[in-house]
């Protein structure tokens, strides 16, 4: 049976949600994320079956599940780039898609070609303006700098993309979701194929964002640890919602053994 635990009273007074009140012009009520029988199809599989979760803004959502449990799906419609078979799904008030100034984006690295011929400047500015950048002007290149300097990657600004490690790409890839200072931002696995210590640094640049800028964030990972220690809300996915929740009680043996049928996995977490 499905744990939809966001209700809990003492979750909603967690550290994460008592900034609330800096924004005067969002309310307590408001969600980043509404989702309700959401139904996704390829092909004839039914790649997520009625899901259904409301996350209120200013929250950090990590969403694990199994490999082929749907969550890249997840991402891409919330995104809007792929569309429901069933149910309705809301980002920021708006059918997906439809606000890409408010939502920064960060793919998985896997899916980079480290042979294109870009600075890490030019990737920057590819998100500021929503294409590549035959030339920059002085606002975008300011924009840029400041975003990389955000994410402590100002020394990265002309170097090119295939000479970045993977740590260092990917921190050009946040200052790019970063640069036009969204409520929301979205990750897939940002993780992949990058250290401990750059993922280390990847969440507590998150935590900073998320504090100075009141923004959601929205996190696909593998790693159960850094779901329970950074999160302050996971979804536990396997093609159906298996648990939603703060981390101590989504990421509950239970929860865990209907996602991954079994609790010895390798992700590094000691299971209550």
């Amino acid at each position: 049976m499905t744990e939809i635990l966001h209700g809990n009273p003492e979750h909603a007074a967690s550290p994460a949600t008592r900034g609330a009140a800096a924004s005067t012009q969002r309310t307590a009520a408001a969600s980043a994320v509404a989702v309700q029988s959401l139904t996704v199809r390829l092909g004839d599989v039914d790649i997520l079956q009625d899901i259904t979760f409301t996350l209120p803004e200013r929250r950090f959502l990590a969403i694990i599940g199994p490999n082929g449990a749907g969550k890249s799906t997840l991402v891409k419609v919330l995104l809007g780039l792929v569309p429901p078979r069933h149910g309705t799904v809301e980002v920021l008030g708006r059918a997906p898609g439809t606000a890409p100034t408010h939502i920064g984006y960060v793919p998985q690295l896997k899916t980079f070609d480290r042979t294109f011929p870009a600075t890490a400047l030019e990737l920057v500015v590819s998100g500021i303006r929503h294409g590549w950048p035959a030339r920059i002007k002085k606002h975008e290149r300011e924009a840029a700098c400041h975003a990389l300097e955000r994410v402590g990657a100002t020394r990265l600004r002309d170097r090119p993309l295939a000479r970045l490690s993977g740590g260092e790409l990917q921190r050009a890839y946040l200052a790019r979701a970063l640069a036009r200072t969204p409520r929301l931002v979205i990750l897939d696995e940002p993780a992949t194929g990058v250290d401990f210590l750059a993922e280390h640094d990847l969440n507590h640049l998150l935590e900073a964002y998320q504090r100075d800028q009141d923004a959601t964030i929205v996190m696909v990972t593998h790693d159960l640890a850094a779901a329970r220690h950074h999160a302050s809300d996971v979804l536990v996915l396997n093609r159906t919602l298996v648990g939603y929740g703060p981390p101590e009680r989504a990421l509950s043996r239970h929860c865990l053994e209907q996602a991954y049928g079994h609790v010895g996995h390798g992700h590094g977490v000691v299971l209550p």
